[in-house]
C-alpha cells in the first residue's frame, strides 16, 4: 500500500507542516533568548498540535485512496491495508 497523494490533496497539511516549522524555530529563539517557561511551552504545545492535524491530515487522504481502492483488492490486501493504517493512526497517539 502506497500513501502518495497529488500536492493539492496535501496542501492544507503542507501549510500546518510550515506553520509547526515557524513555531519550532520561534520556540528555539524563546529558549536562546531565556524567555518565559511558560511561554515556551505553550508555542510547543502549539507546534505539536499543528504537527498531529499535519500528520492526520496526511494518515486520512491515504486513508480515503485505500477505500476507494478496496473494492478492487483481495481480502488479504484489505486486511493487510487495514493494519497498516491502523498502526499509523496509533503512531500518532
Amino acid at each position: 500500500m502506497e500513501l502518495t497523494m497529488a500536492a493539492e490533496e496535501l496542501k492544507t497539511a503542507v501549510n500546518r507542516l510550515r506553520r509547526a516549522q515557524g513555531q519550532i524555530a520561534g520556540v528555539i529563539k524563546m529558549i536562546e533568548d531565556g524567555r518565559d517557561c511558560e511561554e515556551v511551552v505553550t508555542q510547543l504545545a502549539a507546534a505539536s498540535r499543528a504537527l498531529d492535524k499535519a500528520g492526520f491530515a496526511i494518515i486520512a487522504t491515504g486513508l480515503q485512496r485505500c477505500l476507494a481502492d478496496a473494492d478492487s483488492a483481495a481480502a488479504g490486501d484489505r486486511d493487510e491495508m487495514r493494519a497498516r493504517l491502523e498502526k499509523l493512526f496509533l503512531s500518532l497517539a
